[in-house]
């Protein structure tokens, strides 16, 4: 950390251990399941799993059927809301988080305007409540009896419509361990018994945001959320927020008292699911991937989630079934040094236990490193 004239600037490497610190990754804690999904402002769900490795990653003693047992409680809900992508959040989070993404939801829709000529879209959005207020029903059901309504109408952009005029709540056995299941749609409305807040207050958003993500600048924000202009929101808060620098000169903020270890500071092997929100929340990535890992990793296949070493994205992982065995595959962008091979061993083979308990397991390393 450097002291100019200006706001202090805070290296790459303190705003990593500073992001890991809020982000439950410099050391497993003990809290809640619903303490820690509100805490991390949802988690990223547009597959069933990455909420569960987002969580064995930051809790100690993880149970997924735990997380299950929420799902089917209620207690926590899949929905389309940030960057109008499919998240986990508690029931509060989702009536407030689904409103304020209306303008990344907008966004998707115009991308659709053109296939939807001719379309009543308060029709649509009627037809769509009075298929899921019972619910559930799957997106298929929806679509086709939206065709019925409009023939001539691409299937796909009626669907995408549908899902985005409307808070629909993915409902179980989707997101459940070990289970499979099509996905199937609840209004919030009918699934959770309340509608979502007509006019969600950005502010304590805003600080819930820097308490997960911080420090960071508003375009960092942006990103996380899909959502523009929130300057002024920020600027409303600058009396209450502290403000530093990164080594680029970007403003950043950040709450008082929110902690900002040392550079030094040493951080585990973390196995992540794919596109964990660590890796997303931010306009500029550097403090947890840099760009050439950027470039090199998430080009590839969903199907891979990333690893950290030393706080930073060192590669990918995924693991396959065969005749009985899991194997984990790795993939590193640089090689890993013989002091950092033990604790990512350790945190693969506690990855591989909590997916396929009692079968026979093994590791595989593929060194990427060279290009």
């Amino acid at each position: 950390m450097t002291k100019t004239n200006g706001p202090v600037t805070l290296s790459t490497r303190r705003l990593n251990r500073a992001l890991l610190a809020r982000q439950l990754l410099l050391d497993r804690v003990d809290m809640p399941l619903t303490d820690a999904v509100a805490h991390l402002l949802g988690l990223q769900a547009q597959a069933p799993r990455p909420p569960y490795h987002a969580l064995a990653a930051r809790l100690r003693g993880f149970d997924p059927a735990a997380l299950s047992a929420l799902l089917e409680s209620r207690e926590v809900v899949r929905l389309v809301t940030l960057r109008s992508t499919v998240h986990l959040h508690t029931p509060a989070d989702a009536l407030t988080l689904r409103p304020f993404s209306a303008p990344a939801l907008e966004r998707e829709l115009r991308t659709f305007r053109g296939r939807l000529q001719g379309v009543d879209l308060d029709r649509l959005t009627a037809l769509t409540r009075e298929l899921a207020e019972p619910g559930p029903v799957s997106l298929r059901e929806i679509g086709d009896e939206l065709r019925r309504e409009w023939p001539e109408h691409d299937p796909l952009a009626l669907k995408v419509a549908a899902r985005i005029l409307l808070p629909l709540v993915q409902v179980p056995p989707r997101g459940l361990w070990g289970r499979g299941g099509q996905v199937a749609h609840a209004t919030a409305r009918s699934w959770l018994g309340a509608e979502p807040a007509a006019d969600p207050d950005v502010a304590p958003l805003v600080l819930r945001y820097l308490a997960a993500f911080g420090p960071a600048s508003v375009r960092d924000m942006q990103a996380w959320c899909g959502v523009t202009r929130l300057r002024p929101h920020f600027e409303a808060l600058r009396p209450r927020l502290r403000t530093f620098r990164d080594e680029r000169g970007t403003e950043l903020f950040d709450l008082p008292d929110a902690p900002r270890p040392a550079a030094d500071t040493p951080a585990p092997a973390r196995f992540l699911g794919e596109f964990d929100n660590l890796t997303l929340a931010h306009a500029d990535r550097t403090r947890v991937v840099s760009d050439e890992f950027r470039r090199r990793g998430y080009r590839r296949d969903h199907a891979f989630g990333g690893f950290l070493v030393d706080g930073f994205v060192r590669g990918l992982w995924r693991v396959t079934r065969d005749d009985g065995a899991a194997t984990m595959h790795l993939e590193t962008f640089a090689p890993l040094t013989r002091g950092e091979r033990p604790g990512v061993e350790a945190e693969a083979a506690g990855v591989l236990e909590m997916l396929a308990p009692g079968s026979r397991q093994e590791l595989r390393i593929a060194d990427a490193g060279g290009g």
